[in-house]
């Protein structure tokens, strides 16, 4: 039976779905072409006639999983939060338990960072892709909307992203073995990263206020 374009276009979104998700629950090594096609509810067959090769959805349903967000970030800068409420409400939902728990969920950089360092600079591309998105939308987030984030924001940014990634990243290896260890390690973060950024964002300069011009001020001091 002939699938429509739409439906083909549907079954291929939801390869790439499923692809993201699994690859970042089980990592790229742990997924097979059966199982992606199962969780899609497609025949095994059926992944080919969208991708040329396993490789070539796996760098797409990587690049896809950098989608992923706890918090809006490109709604809250549009906001009316304060830059600090944002931060605070980022670092928070993503030192969590329920981020922890749920990689499939959560952030591909955690997930796969040691997948895609192995599986070659192909991968490697997208993978920097997907990590540079990711900074410039903290940085702009967590930046007053009157200004552009500036050299010093984007080296804070990138040191709180890498420092929760490696948070993450622990907290998962250590949640079954010493459940206790693993709550203190995102609770240490929690409580230190958010600060660390402020003194970033408060060097931007504010816009200074115009001065009056003479003629303005002399007639100002004749009254």
């Amino acid at each position: 039976m002939k699938v429509s374009k739409a439906q083909s276009a549907e079954n291929r979104a939801g390869i790439v779905e499923a692809a993201a998700r699994l690859y970042r629950e089980r990592g790229l090594a742990g997924v097979g072409v059966a199982d992606i096609t199962r969780d899609a509810g497609l025949t095994h067959g059926g992944l080919y006639r969208h991708f040329e090769s396993k490789d070539a959805l796996a760098r797409e349903a990587c690049l896809r999983a950098f989608d992923w967000t706890i918090t809006p970030l490109d709604q809250l800068r549009d906001g009316d939060l304060d830059p600090d409420d944002v931060l605070h409400a980022l670092v928070h939902g993503y030192l969590s338990s329920g981020h922890r728990d749920h990689p499939g969920e959560g952030c591909p950089a955690a997930a796969l960072a040691v997948d895609a360092a192995r599986a070659g600079p192909e991968m490697s591309e997208v993978f920097a892709q997907g990590v540079e998105r990711n900074i410039q939308r903290f940085a702009r987030a967590t930046t007053p909307a009157s200004r552009e984030p500036d050299a010093a924001v984007r080296a804070d940014t990138i040191h709180v992203l890498a420092s929760m990634v490696g948070a993450l990243v622990l907290a998962r290896a250590t949640a079954a073995g010493n459940p206790a260890l693993s709550e203190e390690i995102l609770a240490t973060l929690r409580a230190r990263l958010a600060p660390e950024m402020k003194p970033a964002r408060q060097a931007v300069p504010k816009p200074k206020p115009k001065q009056a011009s003479r003629s303005t001020l002399k007639s100002q001091s004749r009254r």
